[in-house]
This record gives structure tokens, C-alpha cells and sequence, in this order.
């Protein structure tokens, strides 16, 4: 690893720190991770494929952390969210709109490496209730934070684009459809609106009832509804 890369990935890592230093950030799920050292990291340098580059090392590093989350034992305290950082030479965009699209990219780059066929119980179409992003036979939910956000300062982790990356269970099992999942739920959207200083985005909702997954992953910085079809397009058999 060259000295340049090396520079990059210390730098990258210090700003999402920073970030979820502060007890002001809104996940309280993201905090309590970092806290205690559960974050995994895994860092694209560039969009080549081959030996160890882009999109091909990507996949290789998210089907080890699918086989690492296989085998979750329910716990909050070992539920390891994935933190995958981008260098500004691999995103090549500056607004929020240009980072999304490199975003839905990267899905879209997975998904043509996706190992395992889609899961017979997740929609294949975006617009489907049901969907959700899936490698290796799992489910996940994909946020995407970027650099170019200045109003929802929440999806802001530092001067890089990154995709933090939850089996879609977890937020199942500790914010979903019960009272203490809508609980935590409203709790994590009070503290959205304190710390972006606006009320949090039309976009979020909840899985299955009626909220589309795929507009919960990149947000627009306006509290407008979304226009537009999702980038994703199936082709997983």
C-alpha cells in the first residue's frame, strides 16, 4: 500500500470519528458502535477491477461481512455496522446529486457480483414494499453520507463518500414495527431535527408499511418528496 493510500484511509477514519464523537450525532446506533470498537471498515481506492481493486474488491469485502453477520447472535452490543469509504478519485463527484448516482452505482456494480440468488421473500422491484439491497442471500440497508451535505448535516461523515452498510434485521429487531421499535424511532428523528436544524426528511419511514426502502438510502437535502425512479435495476436470477 502505497504511502499516498495510507494518508488517505487514517484521514478518512479520523473524520467518521469525529463525527461519532460527538454526542450530539443522531444514530444512536452508529454511536454506540464506534464507542465500543464494533465498526468494521473496508476502503475503495479507485473503481478498477482486477487484482484487488474497485468494485471486484468491494464484493469480496462485503461478502466477508455478510458471513460475519450470519452469525449475530441478537445482541445490540455485537452488531458490527460496515463503513465503506470511497477516494475522491474513485466517487469523480461534488454535489449531492453526483455522489448518489456514484451510490446507487456501487449497488448496481455489487449486484451484477451478487453471489447468491435474491432472496425469494425481498421485492425485485424498487417500488415494492418488500425491497431492500441484497448480497449474498441477505438483506441490507445501505445509507449514503456525503460530503455535500450541508442541511442534513446527519448524513455527513467527512470529506469522504461513504456507504455504511446494516443487515436489514437489525433495524428490524431494535426499530421496527413494535412500540419500543417506533420508540427508538422517534427518538432518533428528535435528535435528526437538533442536529441538522431542520425536521428530518420526508424520505424516512418504516420497512414494509408503506415507506419505500430505496428513498431512505440517499436523501435530497430539501424536505420535498423525491421525483424520479430508482437508479437499481434487477438482473439477479
Amino acid at each position: 500500500m502505497s504511502e499516498a493510500v495510507e494518508v488517505w484511509h487514517r484521514d478518512a477514519f479520523a473524520e467518521v470519528a469525529s463525527r461519532l464523537s460527538d454526542p450530539d450525532f443522531p444514530c444512536v446506533f452508529s454511536r454506540n458502535a464506534f464507542r465500543k470498537g464494533l465498526l468494521k471498515f473496508a476502503f475503495v481506492d479507485d473503481r478498477e477491477d482486477g487484482a484487488g481493486g474497485g468494485f471486484d474488491h468491494l464484493a469480496r469485502a462485503l461478502a466477508e461481512y455478510v458471513a460475519l453477520s450470519r452469525a449475530w447472535d441478537g445482541r445490540l452490543d455485537t452488531a458490527y455496522p460496515l463503513v465503506v469509504l470511497f477516494a475522491p478519485e474513485a466517487v469523480g463527484g461534488s454535489s449531492v446529486e453526483e455522489y448518489q448516482a456514484f451510490g446507487w452505482r456501487v449497488l448496481q456494480e455489487l449486484h451484477h457480483r451478487d453471489p447468491a440468488p435474491w432472496p425469494e421473500d425481498v421485492g425485485r422491484d424498487p417500488d415494492s414494499a418488500s425491497w431492500s439491497m441484497c448480497f449474498d442471500g441477505m438483506p441490507l440497508f445501505c445509507n449514503m453520507s456525503s460530503p455535500a451535505h450541508e442541511v442534513r448535516r446527519s448524513r455527513n461523515l467527512g470529506a469522504y463518500f461513504a456507504l455504511v452498510i446494516n443487515p436489514r434485521e437489525r433495524f428490524d429487531v431494535f426499530a421496527g414495527e413494535t412500540p419500543s421499535g417506533r420508540k427508538v424511532r422517534a427518538n432518533i428523528r428528535d435528535r435528526i431535527h437538533r442536529y441538522d436544524g431542520v425536521p428530518h426528511s420526508p424520505q424516512l419511514g418504516s420497512y414494509g408499511v408503506g415507506a419505500l426502502e430505496w428513498l431512505q438510502y440517499g436523501l435530497i437535502e430539501e424536505n420535498a418528496e423525491r421525483t424520479g425512479a430508482c437508479p437499481f435495476s434487477f438482473s439477479n436470477p
